[in-house]
């Protein structure tokens, strides 16, 4: 049997894959900044992860996906300047963080739903992890790694040997090009807020008292402690977008590695490219070029068919989004999903001896760094084969789809029924009813619930959170 081999971005080399225990496999994966509506692309990274976690459950390992809710301390800017991206969305929208990041997060759920990812075993909040992070803030100092300047409490990049390691940074190069006078006080250009003080003269939503003052804690911090609260002080994969190697997880290793006097803190870094739109542009909320899944719900592509169109390309190539890639995305996983469907009514028992090369090849083109376009070409060789028994066409794509998360054999309904709805008003009441429960406001979340009742909409409460739909017009 091919052995796993995945692609570790710190080493720059594909190696073995095994486990720090065996038979399990603990993951974390950078999760969204729940500030605004996720896009397509930050849904990429969601896919991703999932794709893994399905092949390793399928190869026996109890996997532990951890997921994070970045609630506060993300910037504007990721050099530790300008306003925080929650605090910004509050003051804009006339509502607190708290109220901004029940009402993302929510989405950011329905959308998992809807494109069929598994529900992490941890789905932890920052702000709701603040012990953590001022406790590894407080190993950092004992260290002597963090120093303090006018703003905060900065990590000491020079005093770790290994900081330019997992992303290749030039830190001579990135010294030589410093813009001076950004944040003043900061001996490298590269080093990093591990607590940023709550201005004076400036109410914010979010700050908290710790050892070295009121303040938040910077972006970097949660990951780390949050990570190490759930998977231990070393654990097995991190994965996460591209674009966060040179900067975010570049300061997760510095800090966990100083603070927990560990290496490798993570046995394998594994990085998903971008979404690219024409012309190679990256898809960004700043840049305000964003497609999210429900604009491709409301011209009619079923949420599914942009995770077939994820399963098109490698995870480690830039793939572009078009209009005409999305819509033969649709088009082929309309045609896959039927064949699959048509299968279903056949009877009888297959012949294991018969398929077992086919899901071989399937299982290697997984095992050789999570090459999904190789394993979906099996899955349409199986699919339109005309040497191969009709039951064993139809166990095969039973066995594959686990992995593949496509729900092959449901009927074609399934995936626009498992997209929910979304609507501003309603999904802000709902939202609204979420943070009184946690509140343990009950009232209102019954009256919440109620009103919506009387609309024809139905509240279904989930391990994934509450999901609505409407029960009559």
């Amino acid at each position: 049997m091919t052995q796993i081999e995945f692609y570790d971005t710190r080493t720059r080399t594909r190696r073995p894959f095994e486990p720090l225990e065996p038979g399990k496999v603990g993951i974390y994966t950078c999760g969204p900044t729940v500030y605004a509506e996720q896009h397509v692309g930050n849904l990429r990274s969601r896919l991703f992860s999932d794709l893994l976690k399905r092949f390793l459950q399928s190869e026996g390992f109890e996997v532990t996906h951890v997921i994070n809710i970045t609630d506060v301390g993300h910037l504007v800017s990721d050099a530790d300047e300008g306003e925080d991206k929650m605090e910004a969305a509050a003051r804009k929208a006339g509502q607190t963080a708290e109220e901004i990041a029940a009402h993302y997060t929510e989405l950011w759920r329905k959308d998992g739903i809807a494109v069929n990812c598994q529900p992490p075993e941890h789905n932890p909040k920052a702000t709701e992890h603040i012990a953590e992070q001022i406790e590894l803030g407080q190993r950092l100092e004992a260290g002597g790694y963090l120093y303090r300047i006018e703003d905060g409490i900065y990590f000491d990049t020079s005093k770790f040997d290994r900081y330019a390691e997992l992303a290749g940074l030039d830190l001579e190069g990135q010294a030589e090009g410093a813009r001076i006078g950004v944040t003043e006080g900061k001996r490298n250009p590269s080093d990093f807020a591990v607590w940023k003080f709550a201005e004076e003269g400036v109410q914010r939503l979010q700050e908290w008292d710790s050892p070295w003052g009121r303040g938040f804690p910077g972006w970097h911090l949660e990951c780390s402690a949050m990570s190490v609260r759930y998977l231990g002080e070393r654990f097995d994969i991190h994965t996460g977008g591209i674009d966060l190697s040179t900067v975010h997880h570049t300061n997760e290793v510095a800090q966990s590695e100083c603070g927990y006097d560990c290496h490798p803190w993570v046995q394998f870094w594994m990085h998903n490219e971008f979404l690219a739109l024409p012309g190679d542009e990256k898809m960004s909320k700043s840049k305000g070029n964003v497609k999210t899944l429900n604009d491709l719900i409301a011209r009619g592509i079923a949420p599914l068919a942009f995770r077939y169109f994820f399963l098109q390309a490698h995870y480690r190539q830039q793939q572009n989004f078009t209009d005409e890639a999305i819509q033969a995305a649709a088009k082929g996983f309309k045609r896959l999903q039927k064949i699959a469907l048509d299968l279903e009514s056949v009877e009888g028992e297959g012949d294991p001896a018969v398929q077992a090369p086919y899901y071989e090849r399937f299982r290697e083109a997984l095992a050789d760094d999570l090459n999904a376009p190789r394993a979906m070409a099996v899955v349409w060789d199986v699919a339109r084969s005309d040497d191969l028994a009709e039951v064993d066409r139809r166990d095969l794509l039973r066995r594959f789809d686990p992995v593949l998360g496509l729900e092959l054999g449901a009927p074609a309904e399934t995936a626009a029924e498992e997209a929910w709805e979304t609507d501003p008003r309603i999904d802000d009441l709902v939202a609204q009813r979420t943070t009184a429960r946690q509140a343990k406001d009950w009232d209102t979340a019954d009256r919440i619930r109620d009103e919506l009742a009387a609309e024809g909409i139905e509240i279904v409460d989930s391990p994934e959170g509450p999901r609505w739909r409407r029960t009559s017009e």
